[in-house]
């Protein structure tokens, strides 16, 4: 009788961490997706007077999965200043770029934070507004 509560508890305990294990959360892997656009001001090399404005490409945006603190994947805008993160799973997901503040110093990031809900989710976030001084 010992023996048979040994041999069901260790079962029981072989199935629960099986469970556990596969349970998957943000990144990769799912069919849900991030869409995104980016649009600059482009100012002078004071940063004091704008030049002219529209959306950028060629702009690396970043995501993060959930909870990490490393870059889960990056891109660069396209022509028209959008950008696209696919297969994506359910979780939270920080999405973000970079904007000048002032000249030589270090650019701040322009951060989004989202949550996919559904398994095809397909999230479409605010404009990023960033600033450049791209002359």
């Amino acid at each position: 009788m010992k023996r048979r509560t040994i041999i069901i508890s260790i079962c029981f305990f072989a199935i629960s961490m099986l469970y556990y294990s596969c349970k998957k959360g943000p990144g990769q892997g799912g069919r849900a997706s991030i869409k995104g656009k980016i649009y600059s001001v482009n100012y002078n090399a004071i940063m004091t007077v704008p030049q002219d404005s529209g959306y950028l490409g060629a702009q690396k945006v970043f995501i993060i999965f959930g909870d990490e603190t490393a870059v889960g994947d990056n891109q660069d805008t396209n022509p028209d200043g959008s950008c696209e993160f696919t297969y994506l799973r359910k979780g939270k997901y920080k999405i973000y770029t970079y904007s000048k503040t002032l000249p030589n110093h270090l650019d701040s990031a322009v951060i989004q934070q989202v949550e996919i809900t559904s398994n095809k989710q397909m999230l479409e976030l605010p404009d990023f507004r960033i600033k450049t001084n791209k002359n």
